[in-house]
């Protein structure tokens, strides 16, 4: 029996057929310990789906910041995260309680390239070929998400 992680085949109505996209989810606790807890797990379900070092690399400095800044800019008990690969594209996503700026964190214009933070939106927009922030589900946090290309050594 293949594991939840793992990419089955679907027929779809012509008869052909398509992969089902990887995906996988987490929660963990609002705390700035978690941000390595939440790494740890991206990168272990990225290797396990055969992904490049790579991409593992742009992955886990991308799930990094978007959980800092969960963590860091909200009232949030618990961040959730979310993986998916699909062809070859990854897309993180990262979810907050809320309890934040009301219209969701924004990439500083003015940077101090010197200091400790203020850079991670900045990052994210560089490293992400796309990336936004949209309502939660409840519409009480913000999920803020990104999509960067995806190698895989296994198809």
């Amino acid at each position: 029996m293949a594991s939840p992680h793992e990419a089955l085949p679907l027929e779809n109505r012509t008869g052909s057929t398509a992969v089902r996209p990887l995906r996988d989810a987490f929660h963990l606790p609002a705390l700035d310990t978690s941000v390595a807890e939440a790494r740890r797990r991206v990168l272990e379900r990225l290797r396990e789906w055969g992904v490049t070092e790579d991409s593992c690399g742009d992955a886990e400095l991308l799930v990094s910041e978007l959980f800092t800044n969960a963590v860091r800019h909200t009232d949030s008990e618990k961040v959730s995260c979310e993986l998916w690969v699909i062809g070859v594209r990854l897309r993180l996503e990262v979810t907050d309680e809320g309890g934040g700026r009301p219209l969701g964190p924004q990439p500083k214009p003015d940077v101090d390239t010197d200091g400790e933070s203020g850079r991670g939106l900045l990052l994210v927009s560089v490293l992400a070929d796309e990336w936004g922030i949209r309502p939660d589900d409840r519409a009480h946090g913000h999920a803020v998400w990104a999509e960067l290309p995806c190698v895989r050594t296994v198809s």
